[in-house]
């Protein structure tokens, strides 16, 4: 048994902060930022907007799609690193504020690679045969995790969110997929407060422990190394070749990463759905956000082959061939 995406949403907040609003913040200019990261610009969450809120507008689009009422549900998945709170998880709180009253509700934190490793859990408990109709979501608002004194990061992240119905199929949708990770080198992108390791305190917030950190340079050799390694895996074991790739949707980190990725693959640049210089990244979101534009722009066609590629903090990755 496979699965079929039957219906697929996204959501972005209002509020558009530009390349040029960042030259007033930081000391940065539009110039430098989209030569480094292809990034012109991304959406902030309003202060009374949480991962939750972005996540509900966002499947709220997916069920009418799908033409699936909330109350048929019967599990929602969650990937984000910045939940609503420690818990109750997100996806309860989405649960409730959909009234998706019948379904079960739990998180998945996997950064970056959240969606494919949601799409990898959802496939194997359709499997088991007792989830029928499945809503997978991945909201982020890093914008509230951001140092926005932190030139280094600030000008990378977004805010925003994107899900999808999932129910059983005949045919396979899946094709193959890989997953890995690598906790030698959580260092390089992380959170150091707030958690059991390093609880909230006065000193943790005056000395910035709850924002984001990155190793930017680091990081890029790694993610080009392993989004292509990925890339290919996932293509050899689905028993395809390059040619055969119809989209190629990469986590939108940066645009450097994904050319260069897309580079080693053997894909031309224009296969590669981008999104990331109007969101910049927004993490786990990023995937379904532009599968769901694809969608909706007709570019994503019953038939098509798409190859879904991401990586992420953990670290970790994650890629997978999907057959429309």
């Amino acid at each position: 048994m496979g699965f079929r995406i039957v219906g697929t949403g996204s959501y972005l907040p209002e509020k558009i902060l530009t390349n040029f609003d960042l030259e007033k913040m930081v000391d940065t200019s539009d110039e430098w930022i989209r030569e480094r990261t292809g990034i012109r610009e991304r959406r902030i969450a309003s202060p009374q907007e949480a991962a939750s809120d972005l996540g509900v507008r966002a499947s709220q689009k997916a069920l009418q799609m799908a033409g699936i009422s909330p109350e048929d549900l019967d599990l929602i998945v969650v990937a984000t690193i910045t939940p609503d709170m420690f818990f109750p998880s997100t996806a309860c709180f989405i649960q409730q504020k959909l009234g998706a009253k019948n379904a079960a509700a739990f998180d998945i934190s996997a950064a970056c690679s959240g969606f494919i490793y949601g799409l990898v859990v959802v496939n194997g408990l359709i499997h088991c045969g007792k989830f029928k109709r499945i809503l997978l979501v991945a909201a982020e608002t890093l914008s509230k995790i951001t140092d926005w004194e932190d030139r280094s990061t600030c000008v990378l992240l977004g805010d925003g969110a994107g899900a999808c119905v999932i129910v059983p199929h005949n045919e396979k949708t899946l094709l193959s997929y890989t997953l890995g990770a690598d906790g030698n080198c959580g260092h390089l992108l992380f959170i150091p407060g707030g958690g059991s390791r390093l609880p909230a305190t006065e000193e943790t917030v005056r000395n910035k422990k709850h924002f984001l950190k990155m190793k930017g340079n680091e990081l890029f050799k790694i993610a080009v190394r392993v989004l292509a390694e990925s890339a290919l895996k996932v293509i050899k074991e689905a028993g395809i070749s390059p040619e055969d790739i119809s989209l190629f949707i990469p986590h939108q980190a940066n645009w450097r990463i994904m050319k260069a990725c897309a580079q080693k693959i053997g894909l031309p640049l224009e296969k590669i759905y981008v999104t990331v210089d109007r969101y910049g990244n927004t993490s786990a979101a990023t995937i379904p956000i532009a599968l769901d534009e694809a969608v909706r722009e007709g570019k994503v066609n019953r038939g098509d082959i798409l190859l879904l590629d991401a990586f992420g903090g953990g670290l970790t990755w994650g890629a997978c061939i999907l057959k429309w």
